[in-house]
């Protein structure tokens, strides 16, 4: 169902846009505010979805990113101030008026667990395969999106999450990447649990399109489910979305251009 046939009165939207300053609006990044791109530095997220965000953030109690990238990356990418920022799947936090994220407590002494694993990866198979590595501290990330044999590197790729869950790190695959981090902590659970820690929210939105969103959609369910607030998972829909993210959604809308017309609603 599409985000306009859902809007106005009786709408999900409702809790939300009766009492803003007890709500939260929350979303993913790649893929939901900014198009997927062949490679994740030329992603962009447009210049209407900036604006409406920061619009966003002088109604509404909270208004916050979740992304895979790093925390500093994607408040570079989304170019909000104010706004709170969980990178790296919620390893990393960064609030407003935070100068360097915050690391999850649980990294300690384990930063550097996934870049040693990669470090012994070869360097000449993974350009033959066409995976590229993304270097996102605790995370590494390998990319093959383009590749020439797309069906070759995600083959290698399981082969890697294997050797590398023997190896005491966990993977975490989304659209065409596989990430290796360390195991337990983080998560966009994580995430969405400690901003919601905010005093006052009663309400709760949050947007994604990947496997790694459904983790955020079940805490908001659960926090739901408590009574502790109003919850709405919006699913934006794609080609290469996990089939579970329509199933799991109590909105949908198409691609990122649908979820900008939901934040069009929630600002007027």
């Amino acid at each position: 169902m599409s985000a306009a046939s859902r809007t106005g009165d009786g709408s999900p939207l409702g809790p939300l846009l009766a009492d803003p300053a007890r709500a939260a609006i929350l979303t993913d990044v790649d893929g939901t505010l900014a198009p997927i791109a062949a490679r994740p530095e030329e992603a962009a997220v447009p210049a209407e979805a900036s604006a409406l965000l920061a619009e966003l953030s002088q109604r509404y109690r909270l208004v916050g990113c979740i992304s895979g990238r790093r925390a500093m990356e994607a408040k570079r990418l989304v170019g909000v101030e104010g706004i709170a920022y969980a990178g790296n799947h919620g390893l990393e936090l960064l609030l407003p008026g935070d100068v360097e994220p915050r690391l999850d407590p649980s990294l300690r002494e384990r930063e550097n667990s996934a870049a040693e694993f990669v470090a012994g990866l070869e360097p000449e198979e993974l350009a033959r395969l066409g995976l590229r590595l993304e270097d996102k501290g605790p995370i590494q990330a390998l990319h093959w999106r383009g590749a020439g044999d797309e069906r070759a590197s995600e083959a290698r790729a399981h082969e890697i999450a294997a050797a590398a869950g023997r190896d005491g790190l966990e993977p975490r695959w989304g659209r065409k990447v596989l990430e290796l981090r360390p195991v337990g902590g983080g998560g966009k659970d994580a995430a969405v649990a400690a901003l919601l820690a905010t005093d006052g929210v009663r309400a709760a939105v949050y947007a994604g399109d990947d496997r790694t969103d459904l983790d955020a959609f079940r805490r908001l369910r659960e926090l739901d489910e408590a009574g502790e607030l109003e919850a709405l998972c919006v699913g934006v829909l794609s080609a290469e979305g996990p089939s579970e993210l329509e199933e799991e959604s109590d909105l949908t809308v198409e691609g990122p251009k649908g979820w900008l017309e939901i934040l069009k609603t929630l600002a007027e």
